[in-house]
C-alpha cells in the first residue's frame, strides 16, 4: 500500500466550524479516513478529524502563503520594536 500524505491524528483541543461540502468530497473523506486508520491500525477515522490536519498541511505546502506570512510577522515585529 502507497504511504498517505497524512499522518497519526493528533487529539488537540478543537474550535466549532460548520462547513457544507459537496457529497463527493465528504465520501472520499470518508475512504481516506478509512485507509488512514488501517494503515496506522486505529479505528476508523471520521471526515471531521480530518479536515483540520488536511488544511494544516496544504497551508504548510502553500509557499505563496509562507512567504506572505512570515513578511507579515516580521513586519509586526519590527513595528513593535
Amino acid at each position: 500500500m502507497t504511504k498517505l500524505r497524512l499522518g497519526p491524528i493528533a487529539n488537540d483541543k478543537p474550535v466549532r466550524l460548520t462547513v457544507e461540502l459537496p457529497a463527493t468530497v465528504h465520501r472520499d473523506l470518508v475512504a481516506y479516513g478509512r485507509l488512514l486508520a488501517q494503515q496506522n491500525g486505529q479505528a476508523e477515522i471520521a471526515p471531521a478529524k480530518l479536515i483540520p490536519p488536511m488544511l494544516a498541511r496544504f497551508m504548510e505546502g502553500d509557499r505563496a502563503f509562507s512567504k506572505a506570512r512570515r513578511l507579515r510577522i516580521s513586519a509586526v515585529e519590527q513595528n513593535r520594536g
